[in-house]
């Protein structure tokens, strides 16, 4: 994984003590909140309903167990001892004090992390595929690419103020683990000819707008690929617009001008640019490729496994992927418990998964967008090991992709734009469904507490909206969105329900789908093939 130089380091501190000197004249009142507001977002600080909430950057989802660990210091010291995982693969804290916050981002430093661009109208985090490296479908590992994309965005002086915040994810492999087209930028890294190259979309993003990334370059070629994504941000900055919070994302440009005109625009734009040294030299591009080396696997590594232990087995079929490096799995770890929130975790379990990293996994952890641990390196003959350490901490819920893996927004009970709350609901889901999930299958499910959509419920084969509906909580079913490859948004199924009734809803659509399911049919298969028709009539009489 990719380690400071002199400079990375010298930017984190110097951030540090620049935000240090901002808090102090906050609290003493130099500053108003007004004045205030943008300084703490661009630092990843967050004032919501009940405290400060701090976002921490983990870039492309990649950390060590010394910067895990780090995490979960921070949960322990100055939150409420545990942190939120995100779908930008970031942590969250819900508790924090101003006062710390200069604290925490120093303490952060010391293991190369920062809070920089979590928060503001420029390039957030990169986001990348959790199983970079790992994964025997890839063409290349794309993290490198991220890294390059870190550091290109980062205090960019012509996109640190664009018209809205822009969100940029990277991918290397035609199955789409990243939620890639739904993006302000997609890209995904593939060869032709013997070339390595990408291909570019545009415009896709969720909200209150839901769009789909539209395909603006067929292939780059990779020695370009730098200053062509200037030239796609160029032609935002110029022409998004700044009026209109509503109307600012760069996939409300593309829906007014139409995807060819904007294609015109970059592509004059990228004539211009393309000779003025955007790209990285060769050489640099090679020292970064160099740290995401992968590790020196055992090349003698056993490959089967013992599946005697019917709970481990379970576990395996559900939550182990295959590894491109024979005798070796990717594991996912679960922070979605029945009846736990989704994307929690303990200060003590993020500790575990930091030792389970530096002992089992060559040091390496990643978060997902679907608010999960991923260790992408395991021998398989410490499977067994690995999933009796996970299950004494909790851990071990074997429901990835499951229904009971949900992605949730903090909600009502932190947010201070929800409209009502996820983390009850998804609870209730779990419960609900705990006995049943393994009969239903892949069947993800998604909630966000308001039209933002920070929990993607456009996305979810079944996506849950939190509205205010006169002063009460009312949630929209919507059914046949996908985040995947193949990218789809949902559809609402017609009036809301409360907390309850949405419950009572989810399972009488996923009674139908038993009765309607052909073969070895996901939900989403089914939906697609019958329509919303049959599961309107069973939701509503």
């Amino acid at each position: 994984m990719y380690v400071y130089d002199e400079y990375d380091q010298s930017i984190v501190d110097a951030r540090v003590e620049e935000f240090r000197d901002q808090v102090e004249r906050r609290l003493s009142g130099a500053l108003t909140e007004d004045q205030f507001k943008p300084l703490r977002l661009m630092n990843g600080l967050y004032l919501q309903l009940h405290a400060y909430m701090l976002r921490v950057a983990v870039p492309y989802g990649t950390l060590d167990s010394r910067q895990m660990r780090m995490l979960g210091h921070i949960a322990r010291k100055y939150d409420r001892g545990y942190g939120h995982f995100t779908t930008r693969q970031n942590i969250q804290y819900n508790w924090i004090k101003l006062a710390d916050a200069p604290d925490i981002l120093a303490e952060l430093a010391t293991v190369q992390m920062h809070a920089i661009q979590t928060s503001g109208n420029c390039i957030r985090n990169i986001s990348s595929d959790q199983f970079a490296g790992a994964a025997a479908d890839e063409v290349t590992d794309p993290r490198p690419w991220a890294e390059l994309l870190r550091q290109w965005s980062t205090f960019h002086p012509e996109f640190t103020y664009l018209p809205r915040k822009f969100k940029i994810a990277v991918i290397a492999a035609d199955e789409d683990r990243a939620a890639m087209r739904l993006h302000d930028i997609g890209i995904q890294l593939l060869e032709r000819d013997g070339v390595l190259g990408a291909k570019i979309f545009v415009g896709g993003g969720m909200g209150r707008t839901p769009m789909i990334a539209h395909e603006v370059k067929d292939f780059i070629t990779a020695d370009h690929l730098m200053s062509y994504l200037e030239a796609c941000l160029r032609v935002y900055n110029r022409y998004g617009r700044r009026d209109n919070i509503y109307k600012a994302r760069i996939k409300i440009l593309l829906h007014e001008i139409g995807v060819d005109a904007y294609r015109d625009q970059v592509e004059a734009e990228f004539a211009a640019i393309r000779e003025l040294g955007i790209d990285p030299p060769v050489a640099e591009l090679a020292r970064i490729t160099a740290m995401f080396a992968g590790p020196g696997f055992a090349s003698d590594a056993p490959d089967s496994v013992d599946r005697s232990d019917p709970d481990f087995a379970v576990w395996l079929d559900q939550n182990v992927a295959r590894h491109k490096q024979p005798g070796h799995a990717i594991v996912t770890i679960s922070l979605k418990p029945i009846g736990g929130i989704p994307g929690d975790a303990s200060a003590d379990q993020i500790d575990l998964m930091a030792d389970l990293a530096e002992r089992y996994g060559h040091d390496e952890l990643r978060v997902t967008h679907a608010q999960n641990i991923v260790l992408p390196h395991v021998r398989k003959a410490d499977l067994h090991a690995i999933w009796t350490a996970l299950r004494e901490a909790g851990l071990a819920e074997a429901n990835l992709d499951l229904i009971s893996d949900i992605i949730a927004c903090p909600g009502l009970d932190y947010c201070s734009l929800a409209n009502a709350r996820s983390i009850p609901l998804a609870q209730k889901i779990g419960e609900r469904f705990a006995g049943r999930q393994r009969e239903l299958g892949e069947l993800k499910l998604k909630i966000s507490g308001c039209i933002n959509a920070c929990g993607h419920h456009h996305a979810g084969h079944i996506g849950i909206l939190g509205v205010d509906k006169k002063g009460t909580e009312n949630y929209q079913l919507l059914l046949g969105g996908s985040g995947a490859e193949d990218v789809s948004l949902g559809k609402i199924t017609g009036p809301g329900f409360d907390e309850d009734g949405v419950v009572d809803a989810i399972e009488r659509v996923t009674d139908r789908y038993v009765q309607l399911r052909e073969g070895g049919e996901r939900f989403l298969d089914t939906y697609r093939r019958v329509g919303m028709q049959p599961f309107k009539e069973a939701i509503y009489g």
